[in-house]
């Protein structure tokens, strides 16, 4: 039960790294193996708190780290959702030409 409870909150309290920094990477993580789609919602703010035993602050600012790394984007009354990532040819697509 306890490999169960530790697969399931793999955050780190005692880590230097910040609980929202590692929320975010693992919702993170979540997107790029797929388990998250592109387009559809992402568990709400509460859900999270209460999934990785955080405080709702904590799935917040987890939240507003994901949106500025560009993996979600929040609309107002309905939640945050996946945004489409773009395929590998995006380094190519955002070189200056020349």
């Amino acid at each position: 039960m306890s490999d169960a409870e530790a697969s399931k909150t793999p955050l780190d309290p005692m880590s230097a790294r910040p609980l929202y920094v590692q929320l975010a990477d693992v919702i993170a993580g979540k997107i790029a193996s797929g388990e998250l789609a592109p387009d559809r919602p992402i568990p709400s703010e509460n859900h999270l708190a209460d999934e990785y035993g955080v405080a709702r602050l904590t799935a917040r600012r987890a939240a507003q780290e994901l949106r500025e790394r560009g993996l979600i984007v929040t609309v107002r009354g309905k939640g945050s959702f996946v945004v489409e990532q773009p395929t590998g040819d995006a380094s190519e697509e955002t070189e200056p030409n020349g």
